[in-house]
C-alpha cells in the first residue's frame, strides 16, 4: 500500500474549509474514493461538496 496526501476544500455550512489528509491506498483513484468516504461519513456532506485540488505520493 502506498501514502498519498490529498489536499482540497469542503462545505461547511456557508463556507468552504480546507483540508489535508493522509490516506493510505493502493492507488490515486481509491485514495481519492476514500477521502470522499471518510469526509461525507464523519461531515454528513455529498461527494459534490467535497472539491480535490491534488492527490501526491509520498
Amino acid at each position: 500500500m502506498k501514502n498519498y496526501v490529498v489536499k482540497g476544500t469542503f462545505k461547511a455550512g456557508h463556507d468552504w474549509e480546507t483540508f489535508t489528509t493522509n490516506v493510505e491506498s493502493q492507488n490515486e483513484k481509491n485514495a481519492r474514493d476514500k477521502v470522499y468516504s471518510v469526509f461525507g461519513s464523519k461531515h454528513s456532506i455529498k461527494r459534490y461538496l467535497i472539491k480535490i485540488n491534488s492527490v501526491a505520493e509520498v
